[in-house]
């Protein structure tokens, strides 16, 4: 709708997770390398936490395009599976039949990551919304990871997950698994500088080429508006270029920013809306209440 009116090739702030819209920003980039080294070392569990919309998706998939030439990539993006399914599922996709009993199916798996060590290539399992896996398939998961040579772990499994996922693994059940993490890292929400180096590049990789599309004031309210999480950045900017497009705008004012925020579920009000809120009601109040006195 807008694309054409901004000089864009394609939809800047897609919710859709796009590697090639990736903009190395500090917490991504601290959290991937935390992996490289985790995975490089050949650590057995390693977790990512986030809040709802802090990009752990995004982040799975960049991770996953840089393993894919050297590494045996197992990816499980819907966790909510029992134990017997995680088992076929690792079956699938490490391209073993999985149409035999359990302990066939575990023997198969094992000796495929066997080889596969053999071979100079380690096996990675990425779990995606790793909080919504059953406590049983969450200790299946611990089990397969016990598989090792005498010097290295067999699959190296990596949990990404929201902050319940974190607290489920505070529990005296998951001891055992909580002691096998051996790096963790918890993504936090964007800064304000960040929030605008991350609008700006988000547009520049679209094809914008011109003068800031956000104004200084919009990118402040936008960001506290979103409190910095990028899922909520992209829905406010979207309809914010969308509100501009609109108007015939070139430029994303505060007030627009405003409108988008007010369209959106999720967004902190501005406080100055906020207090427009708060004393429309307040005058209302007042209004009946003299209204009964006469």
């Amino acid at each position: 709708m807008y694309q054409e009116h901004f000089g864009l090739q394609e939809p800047p702030f897609s919710l859709t997770p796009n590697t090639g819209l990736y903009y190395g920003l500090p917490p991504h980039e601290e959290a991937l390398q935390v992996l490289r080294v985790a995975l490089a070392g050949g650590e057995g569990f390693i977790k990512v936490t986030g809040e709802v919309g802090t990009g752990k998706t995004l982040l799975l998939r960049k991770l996953m395009a840089e393993l894919a030439a050297t590494h045996q990539v197992i990816y499980l993006p819907n966790p909510y599976l029992a134990p017997d399914e995680i088992r076929l599922a690792l079956a699938h996709e490490l391209g073993l039949d999985s149409a035999q009993g359990d302990l066939a199916v575990t023997d198969a798996i094992h000796r495929r990551l066997v080889a596969l060590h053999r071979e100079g290539r380690s096996a990675i399992l990425l779990l995606d919304e790793a909080q919504a896996l059953p406590d049983a398939s969450l200790e299946a998961i611990r089990l397969f990871g016990n598989l090792e040579t005498e010097s290295s772990k067999l699959l190296q499994v990596v949990l990404f997950g929201q902050p319940e996922l974190d607290a489920r693994l505070a529990s005296d059940a998951f001891r055992q698994l909580r002691q096998r993490i051996s790096f963790s890292y918890r993504l936090r929400p964007l800064l304000r500088d960040e929030t605008r180096a991350y609008l700006e590049y988000r547009l520049m990789a679209a094809g914008y080429r011109g003068q800031p599309v956000f104004a200084g004031a919009a990118v402040r309210r936008l960001w506290r508006a979103s409190r910095g999480i990028p899922r909520l950045i992209n829905i406010l900017a979207h309809k914010s270029l969308m509100l501009a497009y609109g108007q015939g705008c070139r430029q994303v004012s505060m007030r627009l920013v405003t409108a988008a925020i007010r369209d959106t579920e999720d967004a902190s009000a501005p406080q100055s809306w906020l207090w427009w809120c708060w004393w429309g009601g307040l005058a209302a109040a007042c209004a009946w209440l003299l209204r009964g006195a006469l």
